[in-house]
This record gives structure tokens, sequence and C-alpha cells, in this order.
């Protein structure tokens, strides 16, 4: 894997740019100057990042896996310590597909019918590989949603959710938050 030198990462023109970011030179970036990256993320491979009017912003020790994909007109936002893994797909904007409308980047406004809505993930969210996270999702701290998973709602703090549609199927530990701390008032941390 081949990460941009600071140089390069500074030329895009991002909103905002932290400290330590590693961007594989194999990621697509739309509309950098509302994308947020904040220190210590690492965004691999083949990763699509295509920000609305809302923006996307990542937050510190996020990573992306390969093949992933943010994409929408409304805010996309990823707390601190979010993992995302390969393959899955968040979407802050989803055409009706009711066949009551046109649908499509293609077709002007007044023929389509598109839902534009936030997707929150806060600190400590994890998706697991080849999850769908669908506009207005807002996943609470320390949330997980399981491989494969079609997220439609709502994920509250500190579950874990499986399935199409996710649904809740037991609590996470809270224990992460200890490490947390300890982590972040550790001397030789980045």
């Amino acid at each position: 894997m081949s990460f941009l030198g600071e140089t390069e990462l500074k030329q895009i023109g991002f909103r905002y740019l932290g400290n330590n970011v590693k961007l594989s030179d194999k990621t697509s970036i739309y509309n950098p100057s509302s994308i947020t990256i904040h220190d210590n993320a690492r965004i691999d491979d083949f990763c699509i990042l295509s920000a609305g009017h809302g923006g996307i912003e990542i937050g510190r020790y996020v990573h992306i896996a390969c093949y992933c994909s943010l994409i929408g007109s409304a805010l996309i936002r990823l707390g601190d310590f979010v993992g995302i893994s390969g393959r899955t797909s968040i979407y802050s904007s989803n055409d009706d597909y009711s066949g009551q409308y046109l649908t499509n980047p293609n077709i002007p406004d007044q023929f389509k019918n598109v839902t534009n809505d936030e997707v929150v993930l806060e600190k400590h969210a994890l998706v697991g590989v080849g999850s769908i996270i669908l506009p207005g999702v807002h996943m609470g701290q320390g949330a997980v949603v399981g491989a494969h998973s079609l997220v439609k709602k709502d994920c509250e703090s500190f579950m874990i959710y499986v399935g199409n549609p996710a649904k809740p199927i037991k609590e996470r530990s809270r224990k992460l938050l200890e490490l947390e701390k300890q982590f972040t008032e550790h001397p030789g941390r980045h």
C-alpha cells in the first residue's frame, strides 16, 4: 500500500487536514473542500470519499479499510476511534425506488425524490465488512454492526447489531473506554 506524502495531501485542498494522516494514493476524492480529516486517520486502497453540501468529517484514529465508500449530499461524520471494515458503503443520500420518480445524478432535481439525511457514527463505533448504512442513521458511542448488515435505523450505544435489517443481539463491553484513557495518556503515542 502506498500513502500520499504530506505535500501531496496538502495539495488536495481538504477543508481541514490533521497530522499523521495516511491516505492511499488509490483513494478517489470528490469535493475535498468539504472534507475534514483529523489526526492519525488512515484510509486504505480503493476507497471513495464523495462529499456533498453537508461534507464528510473523519475523526482522530479512524480507520477506513479498502473498498469503502462514503457518499452523499448530507453530512457523514465518523467520530474518534471509529473503524470501517472493507467493502462497507455509507450513504447520506438515497434515490426513491418506488417508480414514482426518475433516479440517478444525471436527472434534474424536479424529476427525482432524493432523501438526504446525515449519518453519524459516534466515538468507538465499528462497522463489519460488507455492511451498508443508509441516510439518517445515528450509531451511538461504541455501537457495532456485524458483517454484511443493512443499517436503516439508529443503533444504541454499546450494542451489537447484525442482519438485514440490522437488529440488536447483545451489549458490548465498555472496557475500551478505560483503554482509550490509558492510550491517550501514554507518553509514547503518536
